[in-house]
């Protein structure tokens, strides 16, 4: 796919349109922002955010993109590419946001299918590392530090959300989402990286499935799930798949001894696809 920035952007502070200025962002109201040297543009107020430095840290960003440049989770990249081209015009502008894009990786991986789109690609972080790296990978695209729970994003102005093991706040995607437009949504299942959690805590709970219900003002298109088997063969890839993992923090010191001690590891990963669509306007 052809893919270019995205440019209906919103002032976080009043939300009146962006329009860029050389290096700058800036509002009718006079607010601006700065343009990165990496390429992104921070567009997250120091009054919205819940601590100093929030989301992934620096240490968790590298190891999850070198995990997933590996392409251990490719038939996951695979599925969210299938389900955001799924009814979407086989020409013309596709606009889409990964919200909690993490380093870019499944933008990238849209962004190389093999479709006569255009793809206005927009990847959102709360983790300024996240987007930094993500900016530096890949310039084609815009990249913003932005809160899930307020989109710096125009109404009515994207064709796909991509929530994708991240935190999904619906109100927001509903209102960014044409109507007709669709939210593609990953989310762990109960035996994702079961053999992993096995080791790092004492006792692992069986789960049952879980499928989110329809948020208000969508309607659910599909429901798949994507289950596979990876085998890693050195203790630096096991490290790096529970650096990337909330895991690495809620496990005890003995538990990620165990992890550390570990050469090789072969590890179930199971996720659910829900695509929905929107149907009427928000609100």
């Amino acid at each position: 796919m052809n893919t270019v920035p995205f440019e209906m952007l919103a002032c976080p502070l009043d939300g009146g349109p962006l329009h860029r200025e050389s290096k700058t962002l800036r509002c009718a109201a006079g607010h601006s922002f700065d343009v990165a040297r990496q390429g992104y543009v921070n567009l997250l107020p120091v009054q919205k955010k819940r601590s100093k430095d929030p989301g992934d840290s620096k240490v968790m960003v590298a190891a999850r993109q070198r995990f997933l440049e590996a392409g251990f989770y490719q038939p996951i990249a695979d599925a969210v590419t299938t389900a955001t081209l799924e009814g979407a015009e086989a020409t013309g502008t596709l606009s889409c946001l990964d919200a909690g894009c993490g380093e870019g990786y499944y933008l990238r991986q849209l962004s190389g299918a093999n479709a006569p789109a255009v793809l206005q690609a927009l990847g959102l972080d709360i983790s300024k590392w996240a987007v930094q790296s993500a900016a530096r990978l890949d310039k084609r695209g815009t990249w913003v530090v932005g809160s899930n729970a307020n989109l710096p994003v125009l109404p009515e102005t994207l064709d796909r959300v991509l929530c994708l093991f991240g935190f999904p706040v619906y109100p927001e995607f509903a209102r960014v989402l044409r109507p007709g437009g669709r939210l593609v949504q990953v989310d762990a299942s109960q035996n994702h990286l079961r053999e992993l959690r096995e080791i790092v805590y004492p006792e692992v709970r069986a789960e049952p499935r879980k499928v989110s219900p329809v948020p208000d003002g969508f309607r659910r298109i599909e429901t798949r799930d994507v289950r596979f088997t990876v085998h890693l063969d050195r203790a630096e890839l096991i490290a790096d798949l529970l650096a990337m993992t909330p895991h690495l923090y809620r496990a005890s010191a003995e538990g990620r001894a165990k992890a550390a001690e570990l050469q090789d590891l072969s590890v179930t990963v199971d996720v659910c696809l829900q695509t929905f669509e929107r149907y009427a306007p928000a609100g």
